[in-house]
């Protein structure tokens, strides 16, 4: 593909027309023949690896200010911007040829998206999956870097969706990506709000820039907006969405909405609810606990059967059983208590994952158990705010390390304990507090592990990374305990 017909949607001007073989924005990664995206990050200019990028083949150069090289140079406003429209192009709009359903929200992404894979495949529709757990394209798994892909990598992931016979694509979304323009060039059949609470402080100015990154997903610069807007009035933020978006399909606990629950009853195995889409009333059990969850099942449902999939069909499916990894994820069913992974790492999704504790050992002897930390270089703001969260919540707190990254592991703990108040336990040594929670575990308890969820390793300063599952080391402390009390 040459140049020339990659250029006109970016508003750019090329400096030479070239025969295009691939994209890259890592130079590292330059094949002979790549466009190449000066992309700068956050601490470096990207410019200064087009001469890599040329010495490794490349054949032109996307730039925002023509660099001293000789090689033919597309300059654009915005490489970032540039990268998405252009991958969108030479892989001939792929988002065009499959039913791409949006996720975003703080909490519930994961879930949600699973959910819709879920419940568009039990409708006959072979259904991709990009997240923050795994993707799956064409049927096949596959790990993944980030939450949603840089944008030549997700328009390739897109592209071989479609031509692996996926008919849909279910899809995190996250701040960054819309912030950053990863998402630029996708054309999305429909979105979702889940919710909108403290996290990535760090990146976001405050929590107005954080909304209106995620309110890119509903109103992107470049038409045309998705079909369906599926939004959560349970949240304030998604409230008001739902008010700036004519046609917003809604979902609630609490409030007037087109998908509702009430009744909600939840235990250890699912919740049971009475669901209520705009007059018709039925009964309905979900094998997934919390009223949080119930909050992701109506938003899956809404947006699928919003897409035209039966009603029926889909509450049938919503019924059969579904793990997401490390999402309220149960570690064993051979015990006299439960112990529970959960991915949450925010103040609100903390308190949800221990207030659905709570509501399970309501009315019995048993107490709630609460290990958690809080990650290293991220917004620093909310960990006294975890910390409170849990010391309301739970019988017992158990303060530990979670991906400490560059900073003191010690040091992040002493600003969750200013929001405890006394009578809290801190472990440094993750696997030392978890053995530490199972040994403390009796009949009736609920012991919840969070902060880590699905991940396989803990991070430390220098990009030092462990092998550490939250799972895996709870399975062995019971196990450790099982052998002790034989």
């Amino acid at each position: 593909m040459r140049l020339r017909e990659l250029a006109p949607e970016t508003a750019g001007r090329m400096t030479a027309d070239a025969e295009i073989a691939s994209l890259a924005y890592d130079s590292r990664r330059v094949q002979p023949g790549a466009l190449f995206f000066c992309v700068s990050g956050f601490n470096v200019d990207g410019a200064g690896f087009a001469a890599d990028a040329l010495a490794a083949g490349a054949a032109a150069l996307v730039v925002e200010r023509e660099l001293e090289l000789d090689a033919p140079q597309l300059v654009v406003p915005s490489v970032r911007n540039a990268m998405g429209v252009v991958a969108d192009r030479f892989y001939e709009h792929p988002s065009r040829e499959l039913e791409l359903i949006g996720v975003t929200g703080t909490n519930g992404k994961t879930t949600t998206a699973y959910l819709v894979r879920g419940l568009l495949e039990a409708c006959g529709t072979q259904t991709g999956l990009l997240g923050t757990v795994q993707s799956i394209i064409a049927g096949r798994q596959r790990e993944v870097e980030r939450t949603t892909p840089e944008a030549i990598d997700l328009q390739a992931d897109l592209r071989a969706m479609a031509d692996g016979g996926d008919g849909a694509c279910a899809m995190e979304v996250s701040s960054h990506a819309l912030a950053l323009g990863r998402v630029a060039g996708a054309r999305f059949s429909a979105a979702v709000f889940t919710n909108l609470t403290q996290d990535h402080l760090d990146f976001h100015t405050d929590m107005e820039d954080y909304f209106r990154a995620k309110r890119l997903l509903f109103e992107p610069p470049t038409p045309p907006a998705p079909g369906v807007c599926v939004v959560n009035r349970d949240d304030p933020y998604g409230e008001r969405l739902a008010a700036e978006l004519p046609g917003a399909v809604t979902f609630s606990l609490a409030a007037e909405a087109d998908y509702r629950a009430d009744e909600v009853r939840s235990e250890l195995t699912g919740a049971s609810f009475t669901l209520d889409v705009r007059g018709e009333r039925r009964k309905l059990r979900i094998p997934l606990p919390g009223r949080f969850n119930v909050q992701n099942a109506l938003a899956a449902l809404a947006v699928c059967h919003e897409r035209g999939r039966p009603l029926e069909q889909l509450l049938d499916a919503l019924e059969r059983p579904l793990r997401v990894p490390g999402r309220f994820e149960p570690v064993t069913d051979d015990e006299p208590f439960a112990v529970l992974v959960d991915y949450a790492h925010t103040p609100d999704s903390l308190e949800n994952v221990l207030a659905a504790a709570r509501g399970l050992v309501e009315g019995g002897p048993g107490r709630v158990i609460s290990v958690f930390g809080a990650g290293g270089d991220r917004d620093r703001t909310k960990r006294p705010l975890m910390g409170a969260a849990s010391a309301r919540l739970a019988d017992i707190t158990i303060v530990t390390s979670d991906n400490p990254r560059s900073e003191d592991p010690e040091a992040i703990i002493a600003e969750i304990l200013s929001g405890t108040g006394p009578d809290v336990t801190a472990i440094t040594d993750r696997r030392e507090a978890i053995i530490h929670a199972v040994g403390l575990a009796r009949e009736g308890d609920v012991l919840i592990i969070a902060g880590k969820g699905h991940e396989q390793g803990q991070e430390f300063a220098a990009g030092r990374k462990v092998p550490f599952d939250d799972v895996v080391v709870a399975r062995e402390a019971l196990a450790a305990r099982r052998a002790q009390a034989a």
